[in-house]
């Protein structure tokens, strides 16, 4: 059996770490290696992490200092042993057989390096399925495929540019790592970067394996500025490298993913009385706008948004 690494950074989310960590030692493929990373945490993570190698000795822990998700992962990279690599968040969990059945499918294409699995997304009192409303076929991947059903979130809401519901082959991604420049949104550009700049070509597998909790007071539901800033230049960034790569037919989707942010932004830096960041995010609206609207044409409602920030003062 073929070694899987899995890395997962682990802050400060003391109550939810067994239930990730049971979901994990109890997987059905069972050559598994765990990485837990705990970037810093100030409550008992890394104290409940310990315990857990005294559980499983497949697991190995990494103490260090806070240095946010990016920094964590790469400890994760730069320690893995596995011939693939997945990832998964210290407040999520997974489905008993999830690695088996994406190693499983993985292994039916011998031209892929990427399984994406479907996935749960859970709240304190909710479980929503994620659903795609145009069939994702079960064929080899190309490169374009995959960044249109990573971008095109309104008909392929199961598949994203998450790393938790995807399985890497290993050597396919020797020597990228997680940007630490970033404060959000660094597994979007590494997605980005291991499809365009690696060449990597995938498989799909329509399950619902995974769970992803959203909770407040995560990174994901932190929407700060500086971290509404941090994904528009990750959004520039793959925007750029699509057009490096000559793939230019495209580079709509992610400028108005780019644009999208900028509204955030802006509604942001109206809430903190910031006009010089306001009129900045206007701009960049204003010129990435009709990239905006091929994306978001059947939707008026987020047009008259836009406008209406562009509009305010």
């Amino acid at each position: 059996m073929d070694l899987i690494s899995v890395i997962v950074p682990v802050y400060n989310t003391e109550h939810l770490l067994k239930r990730c960590f049971d979901s994990l030692i109890n997987q059905t493929y069972s050559n598994l290696e765990i990485l837990l990373i705990n970037d810093g945490s100030a409550d008992n993570c890394g104290k409940i992490c310990d315990e857990y190698t005294k559980k499983d000795s497949r697991i190995r822990v990494f103490h260090k200092e806070n240095g946010g998700d990016a920094s964590a992962r790469n400890v994760g990279l730069a320690n893995k042993t596995g011939k693939y690599v997945g990832f998964m968040d210290g407040d999520d969990w997974a489905e008993s057989t999830m690695y088996e059945a994406l190693l499983n499918n993985l292994n039916k294409n011998h031209e892929a390096s990427v399984c994406v699995t479907n996935f749960y997304r859970n709240t304190l009192d909710l479980q929503t399925p994620m659903e795609n409303q145009i069939e994702i076929p079960d064929s080899l991947l190309l490169p374009k495929d995959m960044m249109i059903y990573a971008l095109d979130r309104d008909n392929y809401m199961g598949f994203g540019s998450y790393l938790w519901n995807k399985l890497f082959v290993a050597n396919n991604i020797d020597g990228l790592t997680f940007d630490e420049s970033l404060p959000y949104g660094s597994d979007v550009l590494f997605f980005a970067e291991c499809v365009i700049a690696y060449n990597n070509r995938g498989v799909y597998l329509d399950k619902h394996l995974y769970h992803y909790y959203k909770r407040s007071g995560s990174l994901a539901t932190d929407t700060t500025l500086r971290n509404r800033m941090s994904i528009m230049t990750v959004y520039k960034k793959i925007s750029d490298m699509l057009k490096t790569y000559a793939f230019d037919d495209i580079v709509f989707w992610a400028n108005a993913f780019y644009c999208h942010h900028a509204s955030m932004a802006a509604e942001k830096a109206i809430e903190e009385h910031d006009s010089k960041a306001l009129e900045y995010m206007k701009n960049e609206i204003i010129t990435h706008l009709s990239d905006y609207e091929k994306t978001n044409h059947k939707f008026p409602e987020k047009m008259e948004r836009m406008n209406r920030i562009i509009g305010m003062s």
